[in-house]
């Protein structure tokens, strides 16, 4: 008898806005490889786990979709006789997906006691499954998007002469000067139909349409088993030499007599061709004596796997969840919290998929699929977590997260710290990221009437100026002389004299000292190294010697003010009076100099603290592209308490949910910075707005505030992780982790380089390449 929940609706063909959860659980990282499958719902496509934990029938229970189609994939045994040739990025040849794995389909349905229901020649459900199984997944429709939202017209599309209409046949024949009927590229100026070069997955091509290019200066051709009804396709200029962009490309199409609207994809893109590619790339880890690393695995021992270029989001991520207060709040996987209605798109979700992924053991095992040759000497490694899900909800939005392009992994630790600081923390649930904050405490003293004044500013990380002195060359390659993290942090909390102007006597020379009001249980410790080489910021080679024992941060606690000290007075019109931010002369001189406008240097000094030219410098490259980069620098005075807050900012944080009183209040709070009212929003969440008048409300605030970290001695600290990176620019090269592990009940160093989890024997080698330091209050 026929299932009585198949119709029209319940199970459907995914849209191209849909997206399709086919490849892993959006609440654990169980997969269409495990024994019982992946179930996809085809009502709304999520993916749900078909085994122990019954993702899937929880999903159908929840949302009233009965139906799904059960994916179960095996890998079929390949024997290697020769290595992969180097290939180029289009003329590639590699194994398809059916090369590789052998895939079972069934259709199931959860109202029915999990019956079974036959589904080939179904007039309904063929299509979906078929449909289901050929649309791109969530993970690679997310990436081809980062991809393509990379490329640009040109000149040769901009300014493209197409010749007389023409009517082209609807199935487009073959190529001009061959036989093949796939892989065609329509030469958008004169109509020619050409084969393309060989491409990966197999696809032939004899290159006729690079010829035609050649020959006849026509530029631009489209791939027509591309084209999408909803206007995308592969657009290639020759002339360039470059994957590109038509805006146009509806009405240039038209010319040849081919509406949109009548096309159906048929072909991969060239984009998700390069995907595959850049996925597929492996290579060994040894040791310089060419022995192979072992391969270790268990709880806490799981890697991830590079989804092109996403190494900086992996090594940040296994540094984290190493951290005791990440494994407390996402450790426990999402079985402890209410399911959420779209888990793919829920934060707390997926950082809780995260954290039962990375530490629960389950997925860290040795990949019985990889094959083993003479030429690939190798012991198997693990598979590797995709973090496609979480790196989505990270980027979405973000100029720079949401591309497939290298980033810096310190940027990303602070963009995704902020996220989670303004997530959720309900039902006694703690922010893991408190664990990191402490306050930085700066005195200043006048010069001439000695008068001081303390300020506390928390933060969740310090960055170091790490000292460059070359040694005397040998051979080619610049070699700098070690430092010690002590030198480091002298530097960083050494006195200085800076002008700024006193409101007790008028005088404008100060010294300013830093030092640590409170240590944070976690010490996170950007080392900066960077050098200018012909006007470039280059990241340079420095080791920093860090021992591995316990070392003590006593001496940089600040003794706070002293009863001898006279305080500078707080008078409101002294205060507004005197400039909110003064730039170091010198610095500001010397980036002026490089022909930098004075309103980005300013911006520059401020955000890098006031402290180094070459730091500041290294700011603007990375801020050159900032909507806001050329607006003046606007503090919003001294001590800005408004009752009366900016309408432009107060609609900022209305669109969020945040009204009224304590809307104006934390803007009030922060100085009209609106990144840090959202932040105390979230961590005043009982504030009803109300403002205090006189005595009383600074005592009240006083009472209100917990200050993060803490000022018990001794402040004892161990390095618990490094972050490494190789290459020259912290947005090009590769990142690595190194973590403290207890392996066999011992302390041993363990290297996360992407997917490939290896015990390290001497980690001494690779601290030249560190960035960043995770130390361990012990």
């Amino acid at each position: 008898m026929p299932c009585q929940h198949v119709s029209v609706g319940v199970a459907r063909k995914p849209s191209p806005t849909d997206s399709v959860y086919r490849e892993d659980c959006t609440q654990c990282f169980d997969s269409i490889d495990d024994p019982a499958g992946l179930d996809v719902c085809l009502t709304c496509f999520n993916g749900g786990c078909a085994g122990d934990r019954n993702h899937a029938e929880l999903h159908s229970i929840s949302h009233g979709h009965p139906l799904a189609l059960n994916i179960r994939r095996t890998r079929k045994v390949i024997e290697r006789d020769e290595p992969p040739a180097k290939i180029s990025k289009l003329a590639i040849a590699a194994e398809t997906e059916s090369d590789r794995y052998d895939t079972a389909l069934s259709v199931k349905c959860f109202e029915d006691d999990n019956e079974h229901v036959a589904w080939e020649g179904n007039a309904i459900l063929a299509p979906a499954v078929d449909a289901i199984m050929k649309a791109n997944t969530f993970s690679r429709k997310e990436e081809v998007k980062a991809w393509e939202q990379e490329m640009t017209s040109c000149e040769h599309i901009l300014t493209l002469q197409q010749g007389p209409p023409e009517k082209k046949s609807q199935d487009l024949g073959h190529c001009s000067q061959c036989d093949l009927k796939e892989n065609l590229w329509l030469c958008l100026e004169c109509g020619n139909l050409g084969c393309g070069r060989a491409q990966f997955g197999g696809v032939g091509g004899n290159s006729h349409a690079l010829a035609h290019a050649n020959g006849t200066n026509h530029g631009v051709a489209v791939k027509l088993g591309s084209i999408t009804p909803e206007g995308t396709a592969d657009v290639y200029c020759y002339s360039c030499d470059e994957e590109r962009v038509d805006d146009d490309l509806g009405a240039h199409l038209a010319n040849w007599g081919i509406i949109l609207s009548e096309r159906q994809k048929t072909e991969k893109s060239l984009t998700e061709m390069q995907i595959e590619q850049n996925l597929r790339w492996e290579f060994s880890m040894t040791t310089e004596d060419g022995k192979e690393l072992t391969p270790v695995f268990g709880p806490g021992l799981t890697g991830l796997k590079n989804l092109g270029n996403s190494c900086y989001l992996a090594s940040i991520l296994q540094c984290l969840y190493d951290l005791p207060s990440f494994q407390k709040r996402y450790g426990g996987g999402v079985e402890s919290i209410s399911p959420a209605p779209d888990p793919a798109q829920d934060l707390e979700t997926q950082l809780r998929k995260m954290g039962d992924g990375l530490l629960s053991g389950r997925y860290s095992r040795p990949d019985s699929d990889m094959t083993v040759s003479e030429h690939s000497p190798e012991v198997p490694h693990q598979k590797g977590l995709a973090p496609a899900m979480l790196k989505h909800l990270i980027g979405r939005g973000h100029a720079e997260f949401s591309t497939m392009r290298q980033q810096d992994a310190f940027e990303l630790l602070q963009h995704l710290v902020k996220l989670i600081t303004r997530s959720k923390h309900e039902d006694g649930l703690e922010d893991p990221t408190q664990a990191m904050r402490f306050v930085m405490e700066t005195r200043l003293q006048c010069l001439d009437c000695n008068k001081v004044r303390y300020k506390g500013e928390e933060q969740d990380s310090i960055f170091i100026d790490v000292p460059l002195e070359k040694l005397p060359v040998e051979g080619e390659e610049a070699k700098y002389k070690p430092v010690t993290l002590k030198q480091c942090l002298d530097t960083l909390t050494a006195p200085e004299v800076v002008e700024l102007t006193c409101p007790s006597c008028g005088n404008k020379a100060f010294t300013k000292r830093q030092l640590f009001k409170t240590f944070p249980d976690i010490l996170v410790v950007n080392a900066r190294k960077m050098a200018v080489v012909n006007w470039v910021p280059i990241k340079v080679d420095v080791p920093v010697i860090v021992g591995d024992e316990p070392f003590v941060l006593d001496d940089y606690l600040s003794p706070g003010q002293q009863p001898e000290e006279e305080a500078l007075p707080e008078d409101a019109a002294a205060s507004s009076a005197a400039p909110a931010f003064v730039p170091h002369a010198d610095y500001l001189a010397q980036l002026e100099g490089m022909g930098f406008p004075r309103v980005r240097c300013e911006k520059a000094l401020h955000a890098t603290g006031n402290s180094d030219a070459n730091a500041a410098m290294e700011w603007l490259f990375a801020h050159m592209e900032d909507a806001d980069i050329d607006t003046p620098l606007d503090l919003g005075g001294a001590g800005a308490k408004a009752t009366e807050a900016d309408p432009e900012k107060m609609m900022m944080l209305e669109s969020m949910g945040f009204v009224g009183p304590r809307a104006v209040k934390a803007l009030g709070e922060t100085g009209g910075d609106v990144e840090r009212a959202i932040d105390w929003l979230f961590n005043h969440p009982d504030d009803d707005g109300t403002v205090e008048e006189g005595p009383s409300a600074s005592a009240a605030a006083g009472k209100e505030a917990v200050v993060a970290g803490s000022s018990d001695l001794p402040a004892t600290f161990q390095l618990q992780s490094i972050v490494c990176h190789k290459g020259t620019s912290i947005h090009a090269g590769h990142y690595v982790a190194f973590i403290r592990k207890q392996l066999d009940l011992e302390s041993s160093w363990v290297l996360f380089n992407d997917e490939k989890v290896v015990k390290v024997v001497d980690v001494e080698e690779m601290k030249k390449f560190a960035y960043m330091f995770f130390f361990k209050r012990v």
